[in-house]
């Protein structure tokens, strides 16, 4: 008799699960989504049993773009705190890129702003050591945007320098990511709330809410400071970002800016403030005018999953098509959609020198086995492939031609392309953009060069998990 309830059971259970993998795939194919990545989850749900449909609950759901705000809403507060600006005069950034800019202006209103000076970091001490400076002279503001904001030592160091600033009567607004800073603890941030700073968390979440938020994340790193002065780029606020790991350096790149490129972060913070308070700020108070600081003109650009269109990946997509002499790419996840990966490769076909450096150790295992899998197809198109081993490499920095450089948030995976809420400067200046190629040459003598043949050593094992995993490409 208990064999046969047993059995039942059983049978009572299969029958649940083929109905929910029926219902998923049905669910999956009406969404009308990319058809790649359709398959792909299409692919997790059949193939990877039980597994498959946890990973579609948690990240698979496509509820968040609706619920959090409307897109009319959200191309009105785009355009607003920019509308009138000054911008930038045409012949002060390079003739080549001007398709460039006017696809990411008329995209999504990212207006070209000039008058800039720029600073690149490459280590989290330089970096931090100037934004505690720039904190400590804040007059009226500061803005902060966050991934990873974690309580640790340098969490507290920075939480104390503006609760001082607070006392000051400096206004300060904080945004933290609610899954990536999830380490922290709750009292952290009831502190900064405490000291009469402005905290919210990026899509909180809670258990009922948790599978339909978790796959919609701010991946952004952004500070403003009397809308002056601003940063963007790949640090987070953790102690890697200054110490490293056991296993070797943390090699990132940010970047300062001074002028008026700061008004199109602020603009970012304003609208994810706006987000995660329903409080909207458009006042003219936070967009001072501005002088001239230097000579670099940039582009901020957003995106995320409440835009009608991929604004980063379009925009590298006409930097590599517009490419003549060089293409370098320095990320931590090197997962391209199938159209980038074949005008990367066809660049170097045409003749210009594409080089992509990616780490050789990874703080995320699959996704790096799954990076592995495009690297044949690069190095048959010519394209030189670096594996850096000082330690992990963070940076996300891209340089076209020496005088158009990326540095963002934005990884060159499909994630931060689709689904992440990303930013990214793209600044056009041959002076700035040598000195990132100086960066990029510098990282390569700690970094070992992919040859063909080598990479046809790794045995039929590795190669096998690495096209495996690539199947899941789209869904990482």
């Amino acid at each position: 008799m208990t064999i046969q309830l047993n059995s039942a059971l059983l049978l009572i259970i299969e029958i649940l699960y083929l109905l929910t993998v029926v219902g998923i795939v049905v669910v999956v194919i009406s969404e009308n989504r990319n058809p790649i990545k359709t398959v792909a989850w299409i692919m997790a749900v059949v193939f990877l049993p039980f597994i498959g449909i946890i990973w579609y609950a948690f990240f698979g759901q496509d509820a968040t773009k609706k619920q959090v705000i409307s897109r009319r809403m959200y191309s009105k507060l785009k355009k607003r705190p920019l509308d009138g600006m000054e911008t930038a005069v045409e012949h002060i950034f390079p003739e080549e890129y001007i398709n460039l800019i006017n696809l990411l202006q008329n995209m999504d209103y990212t207006p070209l702003l000039g008058g800039n000076d720029v600073t690149l970091f490459t280590n989290g001490g330089d970096k931090f050591a100037s934004l505690f400076a720039d904190i400590e002279k804040a007059e009226k503001h500061i803005h902060i945007e966050y991934y990873v904001l974690l309580d640790d030592e340098l969490g507290l160091k920075l939480q104390q320098a503006l609760i001082r600033k607070a006392r000051e009567g400096v206004e300060i607004r904080i945004i933290y990511d609610s899954f990536g800073s999830r380490k922290a603890k709750r009292k952290f941030f009831e502190d900064f709330r405490k000291a009469g700073i402005e905290t919210e968390p990026f899509l909180k979440l809670s258990l009922s809410r948790l599978t339909s938020r978790l796959n919609y994340r701010t991946h952004r790193k952004i500070v403003v400071i009397d809308g002056r002065i601003g940063y963007v780029g790949g640090m987070n606020v953790a102690d890697r970002y200054l110490k490293g790991l056991d296993w070797g350096c943390w090699r990132d790149t940010h970047a300062r800016i001074e002028g008026k490129g700061v008004q199109g972060l602020q603009s970012v913070f304003l609208i994810d403030w706006y987000f995660v308070s329903q409080t909207l700020i458009t006042s003219r108070d936070y967009f001072p005018v501005l002088g001239n600081y230097g000579e670099c003109p940039m582009q901020i650009v957003n995106s995320g999953p409440l835009s009608e269109t991929n604004e980063i990946s379009h925009g590298i997509m006409q930097a590599i098509y517009n490419a003549r002499k060089s293409i370098f790419i320095q990320t931590p996840y090197f997962l391209p959609p199938d159209a980038m990966a074949d005008a990367l490769q066809a660049a170097a076909i045409r003749g210009v020198d594409v080089r992509v450096m990616m780490s050789k150790r990874s703080d995320v295992p699959l996704v790096q086995r799954a990076s592995f899998s495009y690297i044949k197809d690069m190095l048959k198109a010519g394209v030189k492939v670096y594996m850096y081993h000082k330690g992990f490499l963070h940076s996300k920095m891209m340089v076209f031609d020496g005088s158009l450089t990326l540095v963002g948030s934005a990884n060159f995976d499909s994630r931060s392309f689709e689904q992440n809420f990303e930013v990214e400067a793209f600044i056009y200046d041959e002076k700035l953009g040598m000195q990132a190629n100086d960066i990029f040459v510098e990282d390569q003598r700690f970094s070992d060069p992919v040859s063909m043949r080598e990479w046809y050593k790794r045995s039929v094992k590795k190669r096998f998990i690495d096209s495996f995993l690539r199947l899941f490409a789209p869904l990482m």
